[in-house]
């Protein structure tokens, strides 16, 4: 172990993340009648790559070449129709409906392009697209893979990662519990814990960070977020079991020089953002995120005698700097969060003393420190490049429920060290390397202490046959040494082939592992007077996915409609079940003994239906269930379906927009509480509910400010805090939440910048 720790830090030390050779230009098309105008949403990518781009609404664009595992080069015909080895991996492609395809070759030295497109004289009466899409799917990736752009990013407040999907189909975002204000995500049915958390393809916000850690990544910082589903590609862990968000930050050499943020709602809540971005040469540069938010407005709409949303205040600090030349480039960063909430009873003082005589109240105070280090090197051998991510991690958790007291530290440190290069001809690459993974829990629960400390070196290969225009094929392997749990591998596949250059077929297959901490990711757990029981030892997690996906474009009156179909399952062959059904007073947690699965089905559809008006239908049916006490029983609190409809529309120029989204939040089943006295009993399912959501933007040269209504039809959910009334008796639980607990909001905001 220390031998391999020795290799990997004098290899961090050597090295860093891959260099990445970036374009921008401009993209103009000349029509029948030689008219010359600029193309919003042409398709740019890499031949033979998976990178890929689109022309924004002034045709401008901007695309980076870094040759990494999930965009492997490749070698393409050039225009004569041969193949070229060797520096094929500069072509770049442009492609848009109604026009000749064009390739131009990119020299290394070439930063700036500019292309015209010709009319495709056998295609009639095409009209062209007014506005880029602010979601899509890859059309490359082997994984199915939404990427969410800023402009999807600003059709809702969006003040942070957990309110960024309000607008999509496939990740749902509800309240943990009544009290502390976390929030957890689902994807495929199953808890937010199964998906990995990435920050720039580095694993981020676990364990004690879980429960709030999507409100850690402020809305202004973010350039873009990806969402996957199914296993992820193995160079990036062992976890990802049901899918991965990656959040890709704005980048100091790529960002507005100035970009000031802010926000407050009808609920108290306050926020502002600051960015500032500077080149300081030719090869450094920097930049600054500042985020501040508060909430000091006690409110209990519902008269349950508790507040509707937690008192706090965040402050968060983030500064990246990035160091580049032709051949190596370096990225580092700090940042650092400090938040404090308070719930409970209205009347509730902190300053108060903690006896049941006083008022029921929380306190959770969180300090988090974050470096990260990570950079490349690209060797003169074509598509060969060694890069380094690291990352290190201190988190401190101060907490008390009522009469409970929960104290947590975590220590966390991920090394990840990638060599990528190619077999014969780059249509067939590889990626291999080494993985460090150390976390080191300490928790204290009132008088218990207890941690873990994790331990995982690992060894991975990944090969990939690329083959853009039919079928890219990916086949990786890990072999993983966990210090408690021995030795296991991780085999995950991932096809893609187009049937036709409008319909793309899916696969993928694949095994995940990850190791549950039960209370550092479950705070909700404490936000009732359950007694909480470990049955044996506690096993690693490991489950299966399997997933299928069909994608279909389709001309219609000159205009794409894309059509999307897929189906997920999850088996577990180990699960830890926390346990709430079993008896009303207690929470039971133990290795699954049975079967648990999930099936997810999920069928959308997006369409500029008129001009500028863009539309985005879904319906996703989930089936959960696992084995309770001997019993298969559907999953609680979990949505049997949800429907989704979006509608976006931009007035000429840009100048106003309106957004609206619809959310219809199918039934599901509600725990046991049958043991319960008559008053604090609740039905066995609950029913399906609906959200309306809308905003307005206005749009100026260097501002915009905008306005919106949230939960427009006021629905919360009845009596979220079972016996509000007797908050220190054995009957009181905050942690059955299905739906909002808070009613309609009205917020309003302003953005400026300066580019």
């Amino acid at each position: 172990m220390k031998i391999l720790i020795t290799i990997m830090t004098f290899t961090l030390l050597a090295f860093s993340n891959l260099h990445a050779q970036t374009v921008s230009g401009k993209v103009y098309g000349v029509t029948e009648d030689g008219k010359k105008e600029v193309l919003p949403g042409v398709n740019i990518y890499w031949a033979y790559s998976l990178q890929g781009t689109t022309s924004d609404i002034q045709g401008n664009f901007k695309i980076t070449l870094s040759r990494n595992a999930k965009s492997p080069a490749g070698h393409a015909p050039d225009d004569d129709g041969n193949n070229h080895d060797g520096h094929d991996e500069h072509l770049l492609v442009f492609s848009f409906i109604g026009y000749q395809k064009d390739t131009i070759h990119v020299h290394e030295n070439m930063k700036q392009v500019e292309i015209v497109l010709r009319s495709d004289e056998y295609l009639e009466g095409v009209e062209i697209a007014a506005r880029q899409k602010g979601s899509h799917i890859s059309r490359m990736d082997p994984i199915l893979t939404q990427n969410i752009s800023g402009a999807e990013l600003h059709k809702a407040a969006c003040c942070n990662l957990s309110e960024s999907f309000e607008t999509n189909a496939s990740v749902d975002v509800n309240y943990s519990d009544a009290l502390t204000g976390a929030k957890q995500i689902e994807l495929l049915g199953l808890a937010g814990i199964y998906s990995q958390l990435m920050t720039e393809n580095i694993p981020n916000y676990y364990g004690l960070a879980n429960s709030f850690g999507l409100m850690y990544v402020p809305g202004t910082w973010m350039e873009s977020i990806q969402v996957s589903k199914g296993t992820a590609a193995v160079v990036n862990g062992y976890e990802s079991i049901t899918g991965q968000i990656n959040v890709e930050y704005k980048k100091p050499d790529a960002s507005e020089k100035i970009y000031v943020n802010g926000f407050a709602d009808s609920d108290g809540r306050l926020e502002s953002n600051l960015n500032a971005a500077t080149k300081l040469s030719d090869r450094w540069s920097t930049m600054i995120f500042g985020h501040a938010s508060n909430n000091s407005r006690r409110d209990d709409h519902n008269g349950d005698g508790f507040l509707d949303h937690p008192l706090y205040t965040q402050y968060n600090v983030f500064n990246r700097w990035k160091y580049a030349t032709e051949n190596f480039t370096t990225q580092f960063g700090f940042q650092y969060i400090n938040e404090e909430r308070t719930s409970g009873q209205e009347e509730f003082n902190l300053n108060d003393e903690r006896i049941v005589t006083n008022p029921y109240g929380l306190n959770i105070a969180t300090q988090r420190a974050q470096a990260f280090w990570k950079g490349g090197y690209i060797f003169s051998r074509p598509a060969t490049s060694l890069g380094v991510l690291n990352s290190y991690t201190w988190h401190e958790q101060n907490s008390f429920f009522g009469l409970r007291t929960y104290d947590a530290e975590q220590n966390s440190y991920y090394g990840n060290v990638i060599f990528n290069s190619y077999i014969g001809n780059t249509q067939h690459a590889y990626s291999t390397g080494v993985s460090y993974r150390y976390d080191n829990y300490a928790e204290q629960l009132d008088d218990s202490a207890f941690g873990m400390k994790e331990s995982v070196p690992g060894l991975f290969f990944q090969y990939t046959y690329n083959n853009p225009e039919k079928v890219t094929f990916i086949a990786g392997m890990r072999a993983d040494f966990h210090n408690h749990y021995g030795t296991f591998y991780t085999p995950r596949v991932h096809l893609r082939y187009a049937l036709t250059p409008k319909t793309i077929v899916r696969l993928s297959a694949g095994k995940g592992y990850r190791t549950a901490k039960v209370l550092a990711e479950n705070n909700s757990l404490l936000a009732s007077s359950r007694q909480i029981i470990t049955h044996g030892a506690l096993q690693q997690e490991e489950a299966w996915n399997y997933g299928i996906n069909l994608t279909q474009y389709v001309d219609i009156r000159g205009k794409e409609l894309t059509l999307s179909a897929d189906f997920y399952r999850t088996d577990f062959v180990n699960q830890i079940v926390v346990d709430v059904d079993s008896d009303v007073h207690e929470i039971n947690i133990y290795n699954l003994d049975g079967r648990s699965f999930s099936n997810s089905l999920q069928v959308e559809a997006s369409y500029e239906l008129i001009k500028r008006l863009d539309v985005v239908a879904a319906f996703r049916i989930n089936d959960v269930k696992v084995t309770y006490n001997d019993e298969l029983l559907q999953k609680p609190l979990v949505n049997r379906y949800k429907g989704l409809l979006t509608l976006s529309y931009a007035t000429n120029l840009n100048k106003w927009q309106f957004d609206f989204t619809t959310q219809l939040n199918g039934d599901g089943r509600l725990p046991d509480t049958q043991m319960n006295p008559p008053e604090y009993r609740r039905p066995e399912t609950y029913a399906p509910y609906t959200i309306l959501n809308t905003q307005v933007t206005r749009y100026f040269k260097r501002w915009s400010i905008y306005a919106g209504g949230e939960n427009l039809l006021n629905y919360t959910q009845d009596n979220p805090v079972i016996a509000s009334n007797d908050p220190y008796g054995p009957n009181f639980d905050a942690s059955m939440v299905y739906g909002p607990i808070m009613g309609l909001k009205i917020y309003a905001g302003f953005r400026f910048a300066i580019d």
